[in-house]
C-alpha cells in the first residue's frame, strides 16, 4: 500500500482512512489538506483578547500543542482504526488539558470528534451518541473552570453537522467503490460464462464434425490401394464436411463478436451514473420494429461503448442522452452530452469508431462545440454485409477526447 518513495513511518495501515482513500482511487492528499482548517489555532485568540490573546503564554502553549495535535492528526489517517480513535480522543483530551490558558485548543476538540469516524459495521447513531457525550463533557467542564455559556453553545452544532457530513461522505465513497467492484465481477462472471459458452458451442459444433474426418480421411487410406473409386469419394466427403465445418465456425464467430446493444446501454447507465452523470436513452418505435443485422448492430453497440467511456473520462458532463431510430432504411444513432465539447482529437479511438461504421458502408459525424457538449450521430444502412462487422477491435484507452 506503501507508494513510491515514501518512508516507512508513513506506511497506512490496511484499514486506515489512508488506505481506503487510495482503494477508492484517490489521492492521500484529499485527507491531508482538511488539516488547513486548524488555521483557527492562530486566529482564535484574536477575537478573545485580554489573557486569551496573542501572549507569551500562548506563544509557547501553541509551539507545544500545535506539533503534538499534527502527529495525532497523521496517525488517525495512517495507523489501524482502533487505534486512529484513540489518536482522536488525545486530540480531545489535549484540548480538556489546555482549556483552563489554551481556548485555541478548541479546534483540537472539533478535529477530534469529527475523526472519530463511525466504524465499518456499526450505525452512525453510535456516533451521534459519543460526540453528545463529548460535548456535554466539554460544555460542563468549560462551564465549571469560568468560561461563560455563550462561547460553547455553538461547539455542539459545529461538531455534528461536519461529524455527520465527512461520516457520510465516507460512507457514500465506500458504496461508490463497492459498486464499481461489483460492476467489475459482474463483467468478470459475464465474460466467464460467455467463454464456457463458446467452448460448448465450438465442442458440440465439431466434435461430431472432426470425428467424422478423422474416420472417412482413415477408411479412404484403406480403400486408396483396393478400391481408389470409394476412395475418392470419401476423400470428396471429408472435404465436403470440412467445407460445412469451417461455414459454421465462421457463423459462430460472427454471433460471438457480435455486441448486443442491450447490454452495453445496461453497461453505459452503470459506468455514468456511478461517476455522477445522469444519462437516458430513447428507442424509436420504428426501432423495435425491425431486425437488425447483426454486423450493424455490433457496430453500434461498439460506437455507444466507446462513446460512454469518452463521456466518463473526458466530457466532464452532467447529462447524457441517446438515441436509436431508423429512418430511411438506415440505423440512426445519436449520442449527446452536456460536457465541455471543444476541438476532437483523432486518436485511434475515434478512428477504430469512424473505420467501422464506414467499413459497412455507414457514416460518422461529430459536433463537439465549446462550451456546448458533443454531439455524434452514426448512420448505417441496414442492409449492411454482416461479414465486414466487428472486424475493427474496440479500444477504449485510445479514446479521443477534448484538446
Amino acid at each position: 500500500m506503501t507508494r513510491p518513495g515514501w518512508p516507512g513511518w508513513l506506511r497506512p495501515a490496511p484499514d486506515s482512512i489512508t488506505a481506503q482513500t487510495l482503494r477508492l482511487g484517490r489521492s492521500p492528499w484529499t485527507d491531508v489538506v482538511h488539516v488547513a482548517w486548524s488555521v483557527w489555532v492562530f486566529i482564535t485568540p484574536s477575537m478573545s483578547g485580554g489573557i486569551y490573546g496573542y501572549t507569551w503564554r500562548w506563544a509557547l502553549l501553541t509551539l507545544v500543542s500545535y506539533p503534538l495535535f499534527l502527529g495525532l492528526y497523521a496517525m488517525t489517517l495512517l495507523a489501524p482504526s482502533h487505534r486512529a480513535r484513540w489518536c482522536a480522543l488525545a486530540m480531545v483530551a489535549l484540548c480538556l488539558v489546555l482549556l483552563p490558558w489554551y481556548p485555541s485548543g478548541l479546534s483540537y476538540f472539533v478535529f477530534g470528534c469529527v475523526l472519530l469516524q463511525p466504524r465499518r459495521g456499526r450505525p452512525i447513531t453510535d456516533y451521534l451518541g459519543t460526540l453528545a457525550l463529548l460535548n456535554a463533557v466539554l460544555v460542563g467542564y468549560a462551564y465549571w473552570i469560568g468560561y461563560p455559556w455563550q462561547a460553547f453553545v455553538w461547539m455542539p452544532v459545529v461538531t455534528a453537522v461536519v461529524g455527520v457530513v465527512v461520516a457520510m461522505e465516507r460512507i457514500n465513497s465506500v458504496r461508490d467503490a463497492a459498486l464499481k467492484l461489483s460492476h467489475e465481477e459482474v463483467r468478470r462472471l459475464a465474460g466467464l460464462a460467455e467463454r464456457e459458452r463458446i467452448g460448448r458451442d465450438l465442442h458440440d459444433l465439431l466434435g461430431h464434425t472432426l470425428s467424422m474426418v478423422a474416420l472417412k480421411a482413415d477408411l479412404a487410406g484403406r480403400l486408396l490401394e483396393r478400391d481408389a473409386r470409394a476412395a475418392r469419394r470419401e476423400i470428396d466427403d471429408v472435404s465436403r464436411v470440412s467445407r460445412e465445418a469451417l461455414s459454421q465456425v465462421r457463423r459462430a464467430v460472427s454471433g460471438i463478436r457480435a455486441a448486443g446493444i442491450a447490454a452495453e446501454l445496461a453497461s453505459a447507465k452503470l459506468l455514468l451514473e456511478t461517476d455522477g452523470v445522469a444519462f437516458d436513452y430513447r428507442l424509436d418505435r420504428s426501432f423495435g420494429d425491425s431486425a437488425l443485422p447483426v454486423g450493424v448492430e455490433s457496430v453500434l453497440a461498439l460506437t455507444v461503448r466507446e462513446a460512454a467511456t469518452n463521456i466518463q473520462r473526458h466530457a466532464r458532463a452532467q447529462h447524457a442522452h441517446i438515441d436509436f431510430g431508423v429512418e430511411g432504411g438506415e440505423a440512426v444513432l445519436r449520442i449527446a452530452d452536456d460536457g465541455r465539447g471543444g476541438a476532437m482529437v483523432p486518436g485511434n479511438g475515434l478512428s477504430g469508431m469512424r473505420e467501422r461504421v464506414e467499413a459497412i458502408g455507414g457514416r460518422l459525424h461529430v459536433d463537439s462545440s465549446h462550451g456546448r457538449g458533443t454531439r455524434l450521430e452514426v448512420r448505417v444502412p441496414m442492409a449492411a454485409n454482416d461479414d465486414v462487422a466487428g472486424v475493427l477491435p474496440a479500444n477504449p484507452d485510445d479514446i479521443a477526447h477534448p484538446s
